[in-house]
């Protein structure tokens, strides 16, 4: 049975100017795929490119039916943060101005990629999240497990007393970033891992970016993807050496590659 998309091409709106490309870092997403990519706002979406890391299911076949733009396959798996490399190089190489990483698999509102995108085109942001903490529902309504909820809430205080911000998470796999963000910061020196993501964040704070949030529902289901608790443990830790390293290069006491102006970009 061919599969197809329901999105129709109509007008498209540009939005302020800007060329809107949304990555998907895909792995072993066939079964929820299509029902994100359907969700994408496609009226203002430029470009969709979808990164496959090695997965064992028929998550490539699925993006070239649905007609994705740009599907690339990683042959070996490079692990989420080396997944996100490839997207955000791939975002460059074919001029956007704004990228919105989206995960394909259906945990995020793919339709919020509108609002984040052009809360970065008003030109207040550089960078903004999509928080599963802000809003009247708690994450945990939507399946959020309680160790990760908990572990959330701690790791979120800790952050924001040691890098000096007032976020309301920074766990979301959900953000969007310009062009500039991109290019300036050095990603090539960060974790091929989960800790990929927190790393990013307290880069972009740590080189004066301005990070906004938004509100967006939880959705946890048994085909998303999710981290089991041994690596949640493992990112944990990672998350807190991000934060102390930040502190201490803030405070002159140590350098780390992370945060050096000199280290390599995308």
């Amino acid at each position: 049975m061919r599969i197809t998309s329901r999105h129709q091409k109509g007008k498209h709106i540009v939005i302020n100017g800007k060329r809107l490309v949304v990555v998907m870092p895909a792995y072993n997403a066939e079964q929820t795929l299509l029902k994100t990519y359907n969700d994408l706002p496609h009226d203002i979406v430029d470009e969709v490119i979808l990164v496959d890391d090695a997965s064992q299911d028929e998550t490539v076949a699925l993006a070239e039916e649905l007609g994705i733009q740009h599907v690339i396959r990683h042959e070996e798996n490079l692990g989420y943060g080396g997944n996100q490399k490839t997207c955000y190089t791939t975002a460059l190489n074919v001029e956007a101005d704004i990228v919105v990483m989206v995960h394909p698999d259906y945990q995020y509102s793919p339709r919020l990629c509108g609002a984040m995108a052009w809360m970065i085109a008003s030109g207040e942001y550089d960078i903004v999240l999509g928080s599963r903490i802000l809003g009247s529902k708690s994450p945990l309504s939507g399946g959020m497990p309680v160790y990760k909820y908990i572990a959330n809430r701690f790791l979120t205080l800790v952050q924001n007393f040691l890098l000096g911000a007032k976020l309301s998470e920074y766990h979301t796999g959900y953000r969007a970033f310009t062009r500039e963000v991109l290019q300036s910061l050095p990603l090539r020196e960060n974790s091929d891992d989960f800790v990929y993501d927190n790393q990013m964040i307290a880069q972009g704070i740590f080189f004066g970016f301005r990070v906004g949030e938004i509100s967006c529902p939880t959705r946890y289901m048994p085909e998303a993807s999710s981290i089991n608790f041994r690596r949640s443990v493992k990112y944990g830790f990672g998350v807190l050496g991000t934060s102390v390293a930040y502190r201490l290069q803030k405070m002159g006491l140590a350098r780390f590659s992370i945060f050096d102006p000199e280290g390599r970009p995308l």
